[in-house]
């Protein structure tokens, strides 16, 4: 059985993406990635997913449209991505290096980490927000 891991494509009002740069592990750390983790055992996604943005970023958010399916990740590990959008508090760095809002022009001005770059290219039709 696949583990599934959960990511938000968190976009604002302005129609820009948040971004987050990896701190670690090492051969991931300064690469680029939508913010996320772990289904946690007995867990369902979306409540993974508000758990993760509190944990990592101090915001709640609100899950929208799920973007694609399963995206394959490394091991027996999948990603589930929803777009989201914050309905409390202010997103700050707690487990990345840096935090980027990212507009629809700039979207590849980062260096996504490769299991992250084909969900950003298919979050790309909806920047005209959630």
């Amino acid at each position: 059985m696949k583990k599934v891991v959960v990511g938000a494509a968190i976009l604002d009002g302005d129609g820009r993406l948040l971004a987050a740069q990896r701190a670690e592990p090492p051969e991931l750390a300064g690469g680029w990635e939508l913010p996320g983790g772990k289904v946690d055992p007995g867990e369902d996604d979306h409540t993974a997913l508000v758990r993760e943005c509190v944990e990592e970023l101090g915001v709640v958010v609100a899950a929208g449209a799920q973007v694609g399916g399963d995206w394959p990740l490394t091991g027996d590990y999948v990603l589930r991505v929803w777009l989201a959008r914050i309905i409390e508090g202010e997103p700050e760095a707690k487990e990345h290096l840096e935090l980027r809002w990212l507009a629809p022009g700039e979207l590849f001005d980062v260096a996504w980490l490769p299991a992250d770059l084909p969900i950003v290219r298919a979050v790309q039709g909806h920047l005209g927000g959630i």
